[in-house]
């Protein structure tokens, strides 16, 4: 199978999910930083410092919480106030359990690949090879 009849997704959305699921089954807290100044992102803006917001996605703190492949969405109490928040998944910097601090930094790879390039003459002829990065 070539590389041009696969779909290439971005990851983050389901890397989101799956660390989600993980931490919440380990009996966590899942809290997510976000960066707030991203187009599209609707979160209390009293919240906000640096540029950033943490935000509880555990199923105690939200309501009607929606991990989409494009945006994220819940209602939440803020001071007793409930916000109905919303953002883009490219806004999600990372994803880690409260209690432990266990979770995952996400990087621009993340948000889905490259543009196509011509390969070099070099590398028409050979197989690519496999490339591994670290994950914290």
């Amino acid at each position: 199978m070539s590389a041009t009849n696969n779909k290439v997704l971005p990851k983050r959305p389901y890397l989101l999910r799956a660390m989600h699921q993980w931490i919440t089954e380990c009996g966590n807290t899942p809290h997510v930083i976000i960066d707030a100044g991203r187009e599209g992102a609707e979160v209390p803006r009293a919240y906000v410092k640096d540029g950033k917001i943490v935000l509880n996605l555990s199923e105690g703190a939200t309501q009607q919480l929606r991990l989409g492949n494009e945006e994220v969405e819940f209602d939440a109490r803020f001071a007793g106030v409930i916000h109905h928040v919303r953002f883009p998944v490219t806004a999600v910097l990372g994803i880690y359990a409260r209690e432990t601090g266990e979770g995952m930094v996400f990087s621009e790879q993340d948000l889905g690949p490259e543009p196509p390039t011509r390969p070099t003459t070099a590398e028409e002829g050979g197989a690519r090879r496999p490339q591994l990065k670290v994950v914290k």
